[in-house]
């Protein structure tokens, strides 16, 4: 749940080991295994150091030429309005031509999520687990082809087009009302 503040860069000739998170305290484990029992999936996200990323990948049986690349794009306003609000708006370009979108929430109490959006395959409500912290979120996903995630990025498409009915529904009853989808900006990749 916190990030650690960016420090200044060390001197050159010295040696720097990679900070540790703080272990999750006992009444933060038993929040987040609740969190888990509710959810769909956990998701465990980590940052490998660049001086251990081949034994990392080695370790894990990640084979790099195997992986599928992907590009994401966020869309939101110039003053990050919804990430403020906890949405995230997201459409990706994966290898070979697919893509796919995603409306996102968090944080969230998957206790809270009506039992009929549980059983859409779209929807899931999952856990992110990182050194010292985790996040429950909910996520309507979609498909659609990285040729339109590119129309979309230059101008091309309406984003809206990008989404689902079922998509641009759960937005609209998530995001503040005075944020309609399509006056969102692109903010990456």
């Amino acid at each position: 749940k916190a990030v650690a503040p960016q420090q200044q860069a060390p001197a050159p000739h010295k040696t720097v080991k990679p900070a540790l998170a703080k272990p999750l305290t006992s009444e933060q484990i038993i929040e987040m295994f609740r969190l888990v029992k509710g959810s769909t999936s956990v998701e465990l996200k980590l940052s490998v150091p660049l001086t251990s990323a081949r034994a990392t990948i080695k370790s894990i049986g990640l084979d790099p030429v195997e992986a599928q690349p992907r590009q994401a794009f966020f869309f939101d306003t110039p003053d990050l309005a919804l990430y403020k609000a906890g949405i995230v708006v997201r459409a990706r370009r994966i290898q070979g031509g697919d893509g796919d979108t995603v409306i996102k929430l968090r944080p969230v109490d998957p206790s809270t999520i009506d039992a009929e959006l549980r059983r859409v395959a779209a929807f899931k409500i999952e856990v992110d687990a990182m050194p010292g912290g985790f996040v429950c979120s909910a996520s309507f996903k979609g498909v659609c082809t990285g040729q339109e995630v590119l129309d979309v990025a230059s101008g091309e498409m309406p984003l809206r087009k990008l989404f689902s009915k079922e998509q641009r529904a759960f937005y609209d009853a998530h995001a503040p009302a005075d944020i309609p989808m399509d006056q969102l900006v692109l903010l990456g990749p």
